[in-house]
């Protein structure tokens, strides 16, 4: 083809350009492809996927996993030094709303158009499809952002090499190209709280608080950004919880909470000689030892050594006793 076909031709794809812009109501158009495999895009897998294609070949690109987290995803084609000579013969096109998915061959399926670029003059072309409204995406040198955003119900989409001129020579027919897409996530996780009762108090209300807002109903999972949260759990049956937790990008974080016997505890430090005595009864306990809410009296006793303590005890809380000998040492320059 001589340069004043090579220039018509381009024309009339720049003109095909003007028509297909997304978002100007085009109705489904019948395709035939050769379909050469899938690519999935999850978030799960943030490296990607890859595929080769011939110029005349097409890959179906599926969502799977869970898709809240994802905000895009990216498309990167790149060529062989070779392609170069022929800048300007080939597009890209993308397609949504796949009346049926294809299988691996020929096929034939009707779908919408959703975008089309010719092949750049350069050996790696970065695309961005966003997937939801607010999607904080942004051309820039290194990506161009297609738009408008592709909802979930679009998928799977329709990668397409296409020539847009005649008489490609056998040296592009022996070309490969590569597709990778990858997930473009967003700076989100959630956190799903599984509460563990106590025996002896099964299923007793509670309310959670997540960086100090009330959790409306804390069995569902929860969305939140990435990075350190607290949590806090009050409640009138159970001992209030305190703790912090981090949520990573695109995961879901199962926090496993185990309520507890509000009845108070106390524990006992004394050396193995001393006597304890709780409210006048002597006491030799091995553990934490529950008691009732309210005011009780402790004596320690080591030999004719005595201390009495007067305690408050308080519902949910435990207490820690402990009875220390010391020795002080003074020093003098008389």
């Amino acid at each position: 083809m001589n340069s004043h076909g090579k220039i018509c031709c381009f024309f009339c794809f720049l003109t095909l350009l003007v028509c297909v812009m997304p978002g100007s109501g085009l109705q489904a158009e019948p395709l035939r492809v050769q379909i050469a495999g899938s690519l999935t895009v999850s978030g799960d897998n943030p490296g990607g996927a890859s595929i080769s294609l011939s110029y005349s070949d097409a890959a179906l690109i599926v969502l799977q996993g869970d898709i809240r987290f994802l905000r895009g995803m990216e498309l990167e084609f790149t060529v062989p030094q070779s392609f170069l000579p022929y800048r300007g013969s080939l597009a890209l096109v993308i397609y949504s709303d796949l009346n049926q998915i294809p299988a691996a061959g020929a096929a034939d399926l009707e779908a919408r158009q959703y975008s089309m670029n010719p092949v750049p003059n350069k050996i790696q072309s970065v695309y961005q499809i966003p997937l939801r409204p607010r999607h904080g995406l942004s051309t820039s040198p290194y990506a161009e952002v297609l738009t408008p955003h592709l909802p979930p119900s679009s998928f799977p989409l329709l990668f397409r090499v296409m020539p847009i001129i005649k008489g490609l020579t056998t040296d592009m027919e022996a070309m490969r190209f590569t597709l990778t897409v990858k997930p473009i996530l967003s700076d989100e996780g959630a956190v799903r709280i599984i509460p563990r009762y106590p025996e002896n108090l099964p299923g007793r209300p509670f309310t959670v608080l997540i960086d100090d807002v009330v959790v409306e109903n804390p069995r569902e999972e929860r969305v939140l950004r990435e990075g350190e949260h607290h949590l806090l759990i009050l409640s009138g049956d159970y001992r209030n919880e305190s703790r912090v937790f981090r949520v990573e990008r695109g995961q879901v974080l199962s926090l496993s909470i185990t309520l507890q016997d509000p009845t108070p505890l106390i524990i006992f430090e004394a050396p193995e000689n001393a006597l304890i005595f709780f409210d006048s009864r002597p006491i030799s306990p091995t553990g934490p030892m529950p008691v009732e809410p309210g005011v009780h009296e402790v004596r320690f006793q080591l030999s004719d050594y005595a201390i009495v303590k007067t305690l408050t005890v308080q519902k949910g809380k435990t207490y820690r006793l402990a009875l220390t000998i010391d020795l002080s040492i003074e020093e003098s320059e008389d």
